[in-house]
């Protein structure tokens, strides 16, 4: 059974820094692209960053560029997010997805003001 978990959500000011992680387990997602989502409370769920297969193709929001960075570990079978520079307008449940529909259980950020 395919499973996606993420980790590393939290609570923290505004100006900070978290790191998510993502493990994938049950089939490898090395051929595959991976992504992070996020959803804010009464919100739409929106893309926030995709890694290609390699690594070597990054997609990010313009909300986001210059200060998340999306990265992966195929031998992990792991994908991960850095952020920076933490707003309060990122606060939302993050989401992992990898392939084209299997979607982790998410993580809470919250960014305080």
């Amino acid at each position: 059974q395919v499973q996606l978990v993420e980790s590393g959500g939290g609570t923290v000011q505004a100006g900070g820094s978290l790191r998510l992680s993502c493990a994938a387990t049950g089939r490898s997602f090395s051929r595959s692209t991976m992504g992070w989502y996020r959803q804010a409370p009464g919100k739409e769920r929106e893309f926030v960053a995709t890694v290609s297969w390699s690594g070597g193709t990054t997609q990010y929001a313009d909300s986001v560029k210059g200060r998340f960075t999306i990265s992966r570990d195929n031998a992990k079978n792991m994908v991960y997010l850095e952020m920076n520079s933490l707003k309060p307008e990122d606060t939302a449940i993050y989401y992992c997805k990898a392939g084209s529909y299997y979607w982790g259980q998410g993580t809470q950020v919250t960014v305080s003001s």
